[in-house]
């Protein structure tokens, strides 16, 4: 048995009884009242519904359900609603859907944002500059410029450290 299928049948919810576990779907589906539910799960009583909710194993099996269900059904629905946000009128609407795909895709860290992004870019740029300069200041012989641009890269990052 693979460890993806031993997680599966291990997992929380898959650990309850058939009662519990329809508990734990229409709890994630909502709108049901406890008198509602208790005679689908097989209960006389609605007040053992809400006591079941208050049990260690309801809170590890629910959340456990959602990612299931998330995952399967939901993620797609998701992710087409985000690809249809891409074409919203507002602007901030697209921005916000593509960098959400973007972060999906593994292209974006949860940190970035598109100004972070420019920051990053504007950075490795300059810093290409300054290494393309340092090339060709020693190429030319010049140890003079080479020991001018490090003190003022020293400066530089002096200011950098003081004004964070």
């Amino acid at each position: 048995m693979s460890k993806k299928q031993d997680e599966a049948i291990n997992d929380p919810f898959s650990r309850l009884t058939k009662a519990q576990q329809t508990l734990v779907r229409l709890d994630f589906e909502g709108g049901h009242s406890n008198k509602e539910i208790a005679p689908k799960i097989g209960l006389k009583n609605e007040t053992t519904v809400s006591h079941w909710r208050k049990r260690s194993w309801y809170e590890p099996a629910f959340n456990a359900y959602a990612s299931k269900a998330i995952k399967g059904k939901y993620k797609s629905l998701a992710l087409r609603t985000l690809i249809d946000l891409l074409n919203a009128k507002s602007e901030m609407v697209q921005l916000q859907s593509a960098t959400t795909i973007l972060k999906m895709a593994g292209m974006l860290s949860d940190n970035d944002t598109p100004e972070l992004t420019q920051a990053k870019v504007r950075k490795a740029n300059a810093d290409a500059r300054v290494a393309e300069a340092r090339a060709k200041a020693m190429e030319d012989g010049s140890n003079d410029a080479v020991s001018l641009l490090d003190r003022f890269l020293d400066k530089l990052e002096e200011g950098d450290h003081h004004g964070s």
